[in-house]
């Protein structure tokens, strides 16, 4: 049979199924409809067949009768996972399955490696995501997913339109790794004879939009941080980062629970939702507290930026902190409060004034320079969020980028150099900016109560090189790295 080169189709399975639903057993619609997908049950019985098609939206049976179909013995004879297209009217059969009786039908493409029941069910995960093709067409919850992040990535463009954001682009080749504290994925242009990098963030390029005229601005886009990998984190990763111009970071705060209460409204209908069988509340207003007011939840101890090095010391390898000797007391705090209080907060949670530390583009707090006017937004115990009010003035950016620099230096190659470009735009002058990330993958996750982050990565990062046939031994080690 010639594969054609177009099928008009005019109906998905999800159509016949809302507009016949209410045939009655046996009964004819007296609509012929013209639909396609892939074969994925076929059950011959004589001069009868029946068979399973499946397309984006759903299944329906196609019902063939020897006496009324063209070609009927060569329909019989599809293999599972070929692609077919089919005419014929919306009927109800005697035994109540709403079905497509099939006039004539066409192959559309044929499967050549087997699909259906060899594949349900499959145990590997590496295999289920790097024939993600497979996977999607063997469980169709894994479209499901796929297909809600589409409409959350949507919902969010919505709401920030409304609210009068421009939506950018930025560049993914930064001449200089910047804008977040993350080691860089580094590629090398030829025609330049130059070193680029992956962008971590577009965090820089955005300020500078800002400072160029543009009020509000957002990106929705990939970053790249060379880094390992986990259920949570994936070196590929979608966020979305916008900054405005005149807000601070409570401002900012308000729009980020708003932002999220509004997705989650839009695509599941409610706020109240299940994560991981534990009941969450997406509403605003979601709480806020200081970093020192919960360690002192978690600990029934009082620390802070201002309290002793040594005590912070003891505090932190106390909670199992393997300390470093360069920590300062505001990198202390926070890996105190890592280890203390950050898996506890499973309701939204704005936790508060970060120390200036570990906040290289942060404003200082306005009552307290050691500290920032700077937010994490937590949701079951993991970051979903990380924004506040920007620094704006060019010589403290220098001073915190020589600070980063140093510690590039001396060896921590997650942190920052000293961005020329963008000092140099800073000059020109940064009015009062409020700016937050989100990262989309988590909120992905969030929403479909989905626990590993490549669940809602159409294509995760995987190690090369693996086949289908894979040992035990490695499965079993692939098993335990993404469990934990």
């Amino acid at each position: 049979m010639a594969i054609p080169y177009r099928f008009d189709k005019d109906a998905s399975t999800k159509d016949l199924i809302d507009r016949f639903g209410a045939l009655v057993d046996g009964e004819n619609s007296g609509v012929t409809v013209s639909v396609a997908g892939r074969v994925m049950l076929s059950r011959p019985q004589g001069k009868l067949s029946f068979s399973t098609l499946r397309d984006e939206t759903g299944e329906i049976q196609l019902f063939a009768q020897a006496a009324r179909a063209e070609d009927f013995e060569g329909l019989t004879k599809v293999n599972l996972g070929d692609w077919v297209g089919v005419t014929g009217e919306v009927v109800r059969t005697r035994r109540g399955e709403l079905s497509v009786q099939v006039d004539s039908w066409v192959l559309l493409a044929e499967a050549r490696r087997s699909f259906g029941d060899k594949w349900r069910g499959i145990s590997d995960p590496d295999l289920r995501y790097r024939q993600r093709e497979v996977d999607l067409w063997a469980n169709p919850e894994v479209r499901t997913t796929l297909q809600l992040r589409s409409s959350i990535i949507q919902a969010i463009r919505q709401q920030l339109w409304a609210d009068g954001y421009t939506e950018v682009e930025t560049p993914m080749l930064h001449p200089i790794p910047g804008g977040a504290i993350a080691k860089p994925f580094v590629t090398h242009h030829n025609a330049l004879d130059s070193d680029f990098y992956l962008r971590i963030a577009p965090e820089l390029y955005l300020k500078r939009l800002v400072i160029g005229g543009f009020e509000k601005v957002f990106e929705i886009g990939r970053n790249f941080r060379n880094e390992g990998l986990s259920p949570r984190h994936n070196p590929e990763y979608t966020s979305i980062e916008l900054y405005c111009a005149y807000a601070d970071y409570e401002q900012v705060m308000v729009l980020v629970e708003n932002l999220v209460a509004s997705v989650a409204t839009a695509v599941l209908g409610t706020t109240s939702i299940s994560y991981q069988g534990k009941d969450l509340d997406l509403s605003a207003p979601w709480r806020r507290a200081t970093m020192s007011e919960l360690i002192f939840e978690a600990t029934a101890k009082q620390f802070d930026v201002h309290s002793p090095l040594e005590d912070l010391r003891a505090a932190c390898e106390e909670a199992g902190v393997t300390v470093q000797s360069g920590w300062g007391a505001g990198r202390l705090l926070t890996e105190l409060f890592e280890a203390t209080a950050e898996a506890d907060l499973w309701q939204p949670t704005f936790v508060l004034h970060h120390p200036k530390e570990i906040s290289p583009l942060s404003r200082s707090h306005r009552d307290d320079p050691l500290i920032t006017e700077r937010f994490e937004a937590f949701v079951c115990g993991r970051e979903l969020v990380n924004g506040f009010s920007e620094l704006q003035d060019a010589g403290e950016q220098r001073a915190r980028f020589e600070d980063q620099a140093a510690e590039h230096a001396s060896g921590n190659d997650e942190a920052m150099l000293v961005d020329e470009e963008y000092l140099r735009a800073m000059e020109h002058g940064l009015p009062p900016t409020g700016g937050m990330g989100l990262g989309i993958d988590r909120l992905v996750m969030l929403l479909t109560n989905t626990a590993n982050i490549r669940e809602v990565i159409a294509f995760p990062t995987l190690k090369p090189g693996r086949s289908e046939h894979v040992a035990p031994e490695a499965e079993e080690t692939l098993e335990a790295e993404f469990s934990n």
